[in-house]
């Protein structure tokens, strides 16, 4: 993957996302080139669904603080790091495509920022969907199975050090399973796995430790109940179709 198709997938992947409604009809393409910022600035996006609507398996009380205190936290303080430096001429995809050129304020931050706001979007209200059509016959090609997918990917966030996230991306016409520390995202130059991310999962404690404590295996487990496949399925298709 060269550098302008990089940055070309990860811009299908954020431009827009703010905007995804999980009731709405839009194919992926017609979101692309939604605004993320409002008058200049980089934007907190509405959630898709209320606080309470992924009980029982992430509490209403974790959602809103996660969403409207760490979330609006790292919005506000990329875009200070972005007016300090000067870039509020740049797309946060470039930004973070180009981060090994930036300090921390805004590789932290502008991480935060974009990790989030896909993270939302990758979850739903339990529906009991399951992967089907390109996605499933992606994930069987690559895992051997759902379940053998699932068992790799939860092995990886229990196992994960400190904080992060762990991530399955497409990369090479493949999909992996990857995990960065911090805010780090496979999104970034330094990432030693870059690709365009299809799913990802925050390990962070403010993720899960109200409703589970240090029982991070259990809020593992609990996720898989609300992952959104359908917006999964769409970001694949940005990829290879």
């Amino acid at each position: 993957m060269n550098k302008r198709t990089f940055i070309k997938s990860i811009a299908l992947v954020t431009a827009g996302i703010s905007a995804y409604g999980l009731t709405s009809n839009l194919k992926a393409s017609d979101r692309i080139g939604r605004v993320v910022r409002l008058n200049g600035e980089f934007t907190l996006p509405e959630l898709p669904y209320a606080y309470n609507a992924l009980e029982p398996y992430i509490d209403a009380q974790t959602m809103e603080l996660h969403h409207s205190k760490h979330h609006a936290s790292y919005t506000r303080n990329f875009n200070t790091a972005v007016q300090e430096l000067g870039l509020t001429g740049k797309s946060a995809p470039e930004i973070l495509s180009e981060i090994s050129k930036y300090p921390k304020s805004i590789r932290n931050n502008g991480g935060g920022y974009l990790n989030h706001n896909l993270f939302w979007n990758m979850l739903a209200p339990a529906n009991g969907k399951m992967p089907e059509g390109a996605l499933l016959a992606a994930l069987k090609e690559n895992f051997g199975s759902v379940d053998n997918f699932k068992k790799e990917f939860s092995t990886a966030a229990g196992t994960l050090f400190g904080s992060g996230w762990v991530w399955l991306i497409a990369a090479d016409g493949r999909l992996k399973i990857t995990s960065t520390s911090n805010q780090d995202s496979p999104l970034m130059d330094i990432a030693e796995e870059k690709g365009h991310p299809l799913l990802c999962i925050d390990v962070w404690e403010h993720a899960y430790y109200l409703k589970y404590q240090n029982r991070r295996t259990e809020y593992i487990d609990a996720f898989w109940n609300v992952v959104n496949w359908d917006f999964v399925s769409q970001l694949l298709e940005q990829d290879f179709v």
